[in-house]
């Protein structure tokens, strides 16, 4: 999985953090949470402000 992969990160973060509302997470929290996904191998250079909201969103689209 690499910071691309948005939804498939969405869906491993909705039923990894389901308890969690996708609005309350802080970009830093969000990135570190993306990158202990099992599965997950992606340089952390590459993930900007852009990919993190693209994947908060798709996680609160999979959540709802």
């Amino acid at each position: 999985m690499k910071w691309t992969d948005v939804r498939e990160i969405a869906i491993a973060l909705a039923e990894s953090k389901a308890d969690v509302d996708p609005l309350t997470v802080r970009f830093t929290d969000l990135m570190q949470w993306v990158m202990e996904l099992p599965g997950f191998a992606d340089n952390p250079e590459r993930c900007n402000e852009k990919i993190l909201e693209a994947i908060q969103m798709t996680w609160l689209e999979e959540r709802d």
